[in-house]
């Protein structure tokens, strides 16, 4: 039995604290948010001792069942224009942003409570000081089929058909 499931079994004093940190390779640095209202100093699984900023953040995770829609959810409230900026140099430089969501709890902030999901953000919108986006793993369903396409620069030849 694992500590999280432990903890969802028992109940206890404890209190799970989720985590985000997002980065991208346009940004200086990652960005590291916490669903609180103190910050966080926290060990992430890498021994890197990190201080997640308290936000308030609502975290929609992914069904666990076999429907290929894996996207987790999340939305961030009371955002500044530097939200906006970061997303903006992201789109410009045409980088990807990644996800990595922990969950930590209250009494034993030396490691996650259970592993961690790492994603990639597909899409979002900022609607006044709240942001929405959502995050998947490998996204199976839209995959094209057969992957290589046939294009020119692949198959030559097909300028001649």
């Amino acid at each position: 039995m694992t500590v999280l499931e432990r903890f969802y079994a028992s109940g206890g004093s404890e209190v799970a604290i989720a985590t985000l940190e997002l980065s991208c390779p346009a940004w200086d640095n990652p960005i590291y948010l916490c669903k609180d209202y103190e910050d966080l100093t926290a060990t992430t699984e890498n021994g890197d001792v990190v201080t997640y900023l308290a936000c308030g953040m609502d975290v929609s995770l992914p069904k666990r069942d076999n429907s290929g829609d894996q996207s987790l959810n999340f939305a961030i409230d009371n955002v500044t224009g530097d939200a906006q900026q970061l997303i903006d140099k992201a789109l410009d430089a045409r980088q990807k942003i990644t996800l990595v969501f922990r969950v930590y709890l209250s009494n034993d902030l030396t490691y996650p409570a259970e592993k961690p999901y790492r994603m990639t953000v597909l899409g979002g919108y900022m609607q006044g000081t709240t942001v929405q986006l959502s995050a998947g793993y490998y996204d199976l369903l839209n995959l094209a089929w057969p992957r290589r396409k046939y294009t020119l620069d692949f198959a030559p030849g097909l300028r001649y058909v």
